[in-house]
């Protein structure tokens, strides 16, 4: 290693010790910020009709104040994981949404093949499409031309309280809820 790799080294770690500002780098881009306000987001896609089935709509951040919500990225729909990781959160849906949670996944997917992966699964959650990025972007979450498997977790203020990376499908819903359960108890009026 030369002198000047080490030296641009230590003066790096020396500003981090400062209490600069600190991004965080994960495949897929910049992670937003945690105990920061979630990027916003306003995108198409499915959500579940009165008679269950897959219908087209439009949601925001703002839709969900008030409330838990677990956002979580996918890389496409009807792929072995992503199917695991869709099932384990509609298992669990109900514990969701007893502890104060909307689940909702994002995908660059299109929203008639969100409509397919619904019905297929019996997913009774929404479903948006992110087909350019740029939400999957604005939460570090993508690699074109996928979203990369990432979870975030975002409080009743809008906050961003927790964030998974590089997910492992199997069993991720019970971890996210866990760490609501958690969450919640500790920011019991957010």
């Amino acid at each position: 290693m030369q002198r000047r790799q080490v030296l641009s080294g230590l003066s790096i770690a020396a500003l981090g010790l400062l209490g600069l500002p600190r991004q965080a780098f994960c495949i897929g881009g910049v992670l937003p910020a945690l105990d920061q306000p979630a990027p916003d987001f306003t995108l198409q896609g499915v959500v579940p009709s009165s008679s269950g089935e897959a219908e087209a709509a439009q949601r925001s951040l703002s839709d969900f104040a008030g409330g838990w919500l677990v956002l979580y990225f996918y890389p496409r729909d009807f792929t072995e994981g992503c199917t695991i990781e869709a099932r384990g959160f509609q298992r669990d849906l109900e514990a969701f949404h007893h502890a104060g949670a909307d689940v909702v996944g994002i995908s660059a997917d299109s929203a008639e093949s969100h409509a397919e992966f619904c019905g297929s699964e019996a997913l009774t959650y929404p479903l948006l499409s992110d087909p350019g990025g740029s939400v999957s972007k604005a939460y570090g979450s993508w690699i074109s031309p996928f979203s990369q498997r990432h979870t975030f977790l975002i409080d009743p203020e809008g906050v961003l309280r927790e964030t998974w990376v590089a997910v492992r499908p199997s069993g991720h819903s019970q971890e996210v809820l866990t760490s609501l359960k958690r969450l919640a108890a500790d920011h019991p009026s957010a």
